[in-house]
């Protein structure tokens, strides 16, 4: 068959490649380059050139199956990677990471602070019972949990939502709204709900370049970059994509393999049930800073971790009052990413990606900046996920993406992999 695939995001990659031996196969990209959130950039750092990672970055064996076998596969070297997280609350008034102990004491003051000890006998209180909560309450918001399990606002908002706010890139607000079975499940599979058995962390040598170049080599002739898709019509024998240079090419099938909401664009006279599953997923833009501007991070080097969560609140931390309400800028998440110990980057010198960053970096340390675009995982969003089935397929239009589960590269991957099987292709690898 002749096949369009619109996007070149891992769900994109590997249905092609999937595909692509048994099938006639065209792909669109409206970008200049291939890859969506897997986007390596190289540059001259502290002498040398330096390739790092600015969107996806890390997987790991147990979460990640699929990926590992793909990555086996195509024979992509690998390092190991750390994932301690830490928090800088309004400029250095409250500071701690996880990497260790020395981590936790980052601030010597949070020796002599009650609320700091709650909110570490609430992380273990939560360990214990978040699991049962969610058995009773399958249909709990984060909010709701938190309300009910009584825990307080030094967890809630300098630990879980943090650290949710880190892994999902979704402001503090958006995460009270989460439904709490979809996070606590999330957690308990990546060992979030203990102290000792959290997966060991890898990331690929050389960047997300590294895998995309072997993925894509066998029909990278094929891609069609700087060309996204202006519409696309269903027609009695096929379906017709207008490309953005309004050339118009007709096709078997064609998968969408982008955001749903932008899927949604594109379909002229989307049926009513596609309308009522890609346009309830809600999306946010997030800016992603390369840089190497040390104020990003914690002001006690011994909160340094690998993922740094960055709050500024609306009131002064000198009046000594409890922040409340932390705030970020453009309303997203405000992190930083320390990639020289996320991967193997050959150099001391500090290199950071900051999402969101409330200050920006000083210009003259800025080597790149990008918006990304999340998924944000709400009731409506699950809704929308469980409907899938219903118009996956429907009149040669078919979709995949990591929005499709938590929103991760194994989930854009798995979407691939089970579109491809109702093509009839088995992906060659096994996953382990």
């Amino acid at each position: 068959m002749k096949i369009a695939v619109i996007g070149t995001g891992i769900s994109g990659m590997a249905v092609s490649y999937l595909l692509h031996p048994q099938h006639d196969i065209t792909v669109y990209e409206q970008s200049d380059y291939i890859g969506g959130h897997s986007r390596t950039r190289t540059v001259q750092h502290d002498g040398q050139t330096i390739a790092v990672d600015t969107g996806f970055i890390v997987f790991n064996a147990r979460n990640y199956p699929h990926l590992c076998a793909l990555f086996k596969h195509l024979d992509i070297p690998t390092a190991s990677s750390n994932m301690s997280f830490g928090v800088s609350i309004d400029n250095g008034w409250l500071e701690y990471g996880t990497n260790q102990l020395l981590g936790l004491l980052a601030q010597k003051k949070n020796l002599c602070r009650p609320k700091f000890y709650r909110l570490l006998a609430d992380i273990l209180r939560f360990n214990r019972q978040a699991k049962r909560y969610v058995e009773k309450n399958p249909q709990a918001s984060m909010a709701q949990c938190l309300t009910d399990l009584r825990l307080s606002n030094w967890f809630r908002d300098y630990y879980l939502l943090a650290m949710g706010g880190a892994i999902w890139s979704t402001p503090s607000t958006e995460m009270l709204a989460f439904p709490a079975k979809t996070l606590i499940q999330f957690f308990d599979n990546h060992g979030l709900l203990t102290v000792n058995d959290q997966p060991q962390w890898h990331t690929v040598l050389g960047g997300s370049q590294t895998y995309i170049k072997k993925l894509t080599a066998s029909f990278s002739h094929r891609i069609r970059l700087n060309t996204g898709v202006k519409r696309v019509k269903r027609l009695p024998d096929g379906v017709a994509v207008i490309d953005c240079l309004d050339q118009t090419e007709h096709y078997d099938q064609v998968i969408f393999a982008c955001h749903s909401d932008q899927a949604l664009a594109m379909i002229a006279q989307p049926t009513a049930a596609e309308t009522s599953v890609l346009g309830r997923i809600r999306y946010q833009p997030n800016q992603a800073v390369l840089h190497t501007d040390a104020r990003l991070m914690p002001h006690h080097q011994s909160a340094w971790s690998s993922w740094v969560y960055l709050s500024r609140s609306q009131t002064n931390p000198q009046t000594n009052l409890q922040p409340t309400s932390p705030t970020h800028p453009a309303n997203g998440v405000s992190l930083t990413y320390w990639m020289n110990n996320l991967q193997p980057l050959g150099t001391a010198k500090p290199l950071f990606v900051t999402l969101n960053p409330a200050e920006p970096p000083d210009a003259r340390l800025i080597y790149d900046t990008h918006t990304f675009h999340h998924p944000l995982f709400d009731a409506d969003a699950i809704a929308a996920q469980q409907a899938l089935a219903s118009i996956q397929g429907t009149d040669k239009l078919w979709f995949c993406g990591a929005w499709q589960r938590y929103g991760f590269h194994e989930d854009g991957l798995l979407s691939a992999v089970n579109l491809a099987r109702q093509f009839g292709v088995t992906p060659p690898w096994e996953a382990l």
